[in-house]
């Protein structure tokens, strides 16, 4: 055969080879299909799942609102009424009946409790008895003395004309002179009966317990059919109180201040109360005075401090939380309340929840949730008051931030608001 047919035969297709069947086509297409839909799956799963968060928008704090000062010391104390009694009676007595309960707003003269007065009462009449029978008399000596007075002028007159002798006339003298003496007498002892039934009326009306200024009572410490006594009388058996009323509007806070701190606390200075009942609530204060004189067992100073405005939720007795503050407020402050060094005007500050704010140490920051994603935001704070927060530098009014962190977060992680 010649090179040029070798090289056609070499050409040619060999048909005798064996060809895969159509049910060797069909399962490499599935696997073909099944390695995409995995591979597609395994992409979903694996993919950036975005985490849900609690979110909230950031307002615009009240222009009016100064940030506030940095305190320089803190103490604890209570809340106390300056004007504080136990009310009891003048008398020691049973008494009759007690007309308040707890809670309740009396006036000063309104009768508090009453006490027996069925001793009283008679000895009272007794006096009265005696005082008009002493009146009575009176009157009998006075007919008597002018009846006298007129006989004498008659011995006068008889006299006067030889007509009667002049012992008549002295004894008529006589019975004028002693009848006034018996007016007199008689005078003074009614002004004595007079006295007297006023000391039964003021006997009688110190078992009348009234209130002796206005409050509210807050203890209730006697009942009807109990004998009680100003002072002790020994045993348990009689009270020596009957109530005690407080003066609501004579409540302030008194702490014991470190003496190494007093010296700075000064009269006027503006403080800060939280009560324990209330830890949101700031009560703007201010410092009354410093008592003159330290405790040698404690080592501490007492400081008298004034509510600006009274709340009916402050009551005495409760623990409270004072921080005493700086007579400015801090330069940094100032300057995002009052504009930069450039003259700029100031950002207002932005209000947030408390519980967005995250402190480490001495920085403070927020998540900013924004196009999907969270940044943390460097940010200064200011006051807290009532669960919010002021911002003073960071975010802006209308911002979106994470109100409530959770641990997953961080810079640049993808987020959602919770319900979306």
């Amino acid at each position: 055969m010649s090179p040029d047919q070798h090289s056609l035969d070499s050409l040619k297709i060999d048909r005798s080879a064996p060809r895969p069947s159509g049910g060797s086509r069909a399962l490499l297409w599935v696997a073909g299909v099944v390695l995409i839909a995995g591979i597609a799956g395994g992409w979903w799963f694996l993919r950036e799942r975005p985490i849900e968060v609690q979110v909230a928008t950031a307002v615009a704090a009240p222009t009016g609102d100064a940030p506030r000062a940095a305190a320089v010391l803190d103490a604890s104390g209570y809340v106390v009424a300056r004007r504080e009694a136990t009310v009891s009676s003048k008398v020691t007595g049973k008494i009759a009946e007690v007309l308040i309960e707890e809670g309740m707003i009396v006036t000063e003269g309104q009768v508090v409790a009453r006490l027996d007065d069925s001793s009283m009462r008679p000895e009272l009449e007794l006096a009265r008895t005696q005082l008009r029978a002493r009146r009575t008399e009176l009157e009998e000596i006075e007919v008597r003395l002018a009846e006298a007075e007129r006989n004498l002028g008659r011995a006068e007159r008889l006299r006067a004309e030889a007509l009667n002798s002049e012992l008549d006339l002295d004894r008529a003298q006589a019975e004028v002179d002693a009848l006034t003496a018996r007016l007199s007498a008689l005078e003074s002892a009614i002004e004595v009966s007079a006295a007297t039934v006023r000391v039964r009326e003021q006997d009688l009306d110190d078992l009348v317990v009234r209130a002796p200024f206005d409050g509210v009572i807050v203890s209730k410490d006697a009942q009807p059919g109990e004998m009680v006594s100003p002072v002790s009388a020994g045993g348990g058996f009689t009270r020596t109180g009957i109530a005690t009323l407080v003066d609501m509007s004579s409540r302030e806070i008194e702490v014991d201040v470190n003496e190494a701190y007093i010296n700075r606390v000064s009269a006027g200075q503006r403080t800060e109360a939280t009560l324990d009942a209330y830890p949101d609530w700031r009560i703007a204060s201010h410092v009354i005075n410093i008592v003159p004189t330290a405790d040698r067992q404690k080592a501490t100073v007492r400081v008298r401090i004034a509510f600006d405005e009274l709340d009916e939720r402050i009551l005495p007795n409760m623990g409270i939380k004072v921080s005493f503050l700086e007579a400015e407020a801090p330069a940094a402050v100032a300057d995002s309340a009052s504009g930069g060094a450039n003259g700029a005007p100031a950002r207002p500050a932005v209000r947030v929840p408390s519980s967005a704010l995250v402190r480490e140490g001495a920085t403070s920051y927020v998540w900013r949730l924004r196009d999907g994603r969270v940044e943390r935001v460097a940010v200064l704070a200011g006051r807290e008051r009532d669960g919010q927060v002021e911002l003073l530098s960071g975010v802006n009014a209308g911002d979106t931030v994470v109100a409530r962190p959770v641990p997953e977060l961080e810079d640049g992680a993808a987020a959602v608001a919770a319900g979306n």
